[in-house]
């Protein structure tokens, strides 16, 4: 069972699947993977903070967001620095 907060968990598994898909991935991607190491999030907190809370280009609708992702498609993500 992987541990941390939705938001580590996410930019964690976006490291482990870069060296395979490039600057770019999706959602899906992102799912499988976090599946793939145990995590125990919903898929909708996921999803939630890919689209928004994590995506700078979202409208601001929570609390709490970062700017970590960049959508440069529907359902198609990139950082927005290296980590």
């Amino acid at each position: 069972m992987m541990g941390g907060t939705a938001r580590e968990q996410i930019l964690a598994a976006i490291e482990r699947i870069r060296p395979r898909s490039g600057d770019t991935f999706t959602i899906a991607e992102v799912l499988d993977e976090l599946r793939s190491q145990g995590s125990n999030l919903a898929e909708s907190t996921i999803r939630t903070h890919i689209t928004s809370r994590m995506c700078g280009d979202s409208p601001d609708h929570h609390g709490t967001t970062y700017d970590d992702l960049k959508r440069v498609d529907r359902g198609v993500y990139r950082l927005r620095r290296s980590r």
